[in-house]
């Protein structure tokens, strides 16, 4: 035991010998590193948006393109264009030689569209325009001023669009337009008393939407419509013709305007 203990205190001394600083009092060192710049915990992360997404800015929560769920409010100025292909008129129960124009007009539309699948929406606009009426070449005048109406055309239309989900989405549809005429005015002379009977018929369009920024996009469309338009001018046994008038009215619909969807 006294052998073992001699060799082991020796050893015991001579690592301590070799160990840094053994023997004399430790000081503080300074390291080389404790002026670096502390970024993990002391610099604040960039700004960020999180959930909130200003109106007129594209987030990345933003989603691109039009599809299913989609509910859109759009506002777009119409051009009414009646095409006027064929027109019959009658004085007194003849038929005469004639034909009716009927004015062009702009006006504002109001739509409203839901998509029920990412192709397949539905749309129903709201517009009023104002239309002057004449007629030329009846019994033998030039031209006869008729008068003037308001019309009220809703229109529903289905709509196919190629390309959801994407920022420009052309689409072709199909639908129908039941037309109200109103505030029907006469143009006095020949024409004492004007009526405009209901009408409508179908369809058709195409367009597209394409995506500006957030939830704003930019809409073009055209509708080509097919209706006629009944029309009677003053009462029968007066001292004034009774003249009855058909014209295919057949209006282009040319719109462009802003939509938001919701």
């Amino acid at each position: 035991m006294k052998l073992t203990r001699s060799l082991v205190v020796p050893a015991l001394a001579g690592l301590l010998a070799l160990a840094p600083g053994a023997g004399r009092a430790q000081t503080a060192t300074p390291s080389a590193y404790v002026n670096a710049p502390v970024t993990s915990d002391s610099v604040p992360p960039p700004p960020s948006h999180g959930s909130h997404c200003g109106l007129f800015e594209t987030c990345a929560s933003t989603k691109i393109g039009l599809g299913k769920g989609d509910f859109l409010i759009r506002l777009s100025a119409l051009g009414v264009l009646p095409e006027d292909r064929d027109s019959k008129l009658w004085i007194n129960g003849n038929a005469v030689a004639g034909r009716v124009k009927t004015t062009r007009q702009v006006t504002p539309e109001l739509t409203f569209e839901y998509f029920f699948t990412d192709n397949l929406s539905v749309d129903l606009i709201a517009a009023s325009s104002r239309h002057e009426v004449a007629a030329d070449g009846v019994g033998g005048a030039a031209h006869v001023d008729v008068g003037s109406a308001w019309v009220l055309p809703p229109t529903v239309t289905f709509a196919w669009h190629f390309r959801p989900h994407k920022r420009f989405n052309p689409y072709v549809g199909v639908g129908g337009t039941m037309a109200w005429f109103h505030n029907v005015s006469p143009a006095g002379g020949l024409v004492q008393k004007l009526n405009v009977g209901f009408t409508g018929g179908p369809s058709v369009n195409a367009g597209f939407d394409y995506q500006l920024v957030g939830n704003w996009f930019f809409n073009f469309d055209v509708k080509q419509m097919f209706m006629r338009m009944h029309a009677w001018a003053n009462d029968r046994g007066t001292s004034s013709p009774f003249i009855k008038a058909h014209d295919s009215l057949d209006p282009t619909v040319v719109g462009a305007g802003i939509e938001y969807r919701f």
